[in-house]
């Protein structure tokens, strides 16, 4: 439990920083989506929105169709996952942050989208789980202890 939120603690401060490279403000309304959406039971724009008027009456329908627009630009979600967060949906050439990995020894690996890439594809073959086929999507599903 302790970890699953150490992960979404990390999901979230990266969501941020990204937004705040885009000037984005972060307002106590998108912190509150961006909580909803990390807990990653929503289907849709409407079960979001439903979820945080129940604690917030001003956040309005637009405003979460804003934010989930946001997010998926920035790479953070995407709409075919259901609003899950995407550890990187960027392209291979991106050369930006896109994971990070916290170590038990509490060192931090920073991994661009390439780097990223390489990682899972060499994992991938020297577990014997592919022979020269290439990553399609990537998903982190809610629970799952990396």
């Amino acid at each position: 439990m302790q970890e699953e939120f150490e992960r979404t603690a990390m999901q979230k401060q990266m969501i941020v920083d990204k937004l705040k490279e885009r000037g984005c403000r972060i307002t106590r309304q998108r912190l509150k989506l961006l909580d909803i959406i990390l807990e990653g039971d929503c289907s849709c724009c409407k079960d979001i929105y439903y979820r945080a008027a129940k604690e917030n009456a001003q956040i309005g329908i637009a405003t979460v169709y804003r934010m989930v627009n946001l997010l998926e630009e920035i790479g953070a979600i995407s709409r075919k996952n259901m609003y899950r967060v995407a550890c990187t949906t960027m392209t291979e050439g991106d050369m930006e942050d896109v994971c990070m990995v916290e170590l038990d020894d509490h060192t931090v690996c920073r991994l661009s989208a390439k780097s990223w890439n390489q990682v899972l594809l060499a994992g991938l073959k020297a577990c014997g789980y592919r022979n020269e086929q290439n990553i399609k999507n990537v998903s982190i599903l809610q629970g799952e202890t990396l």
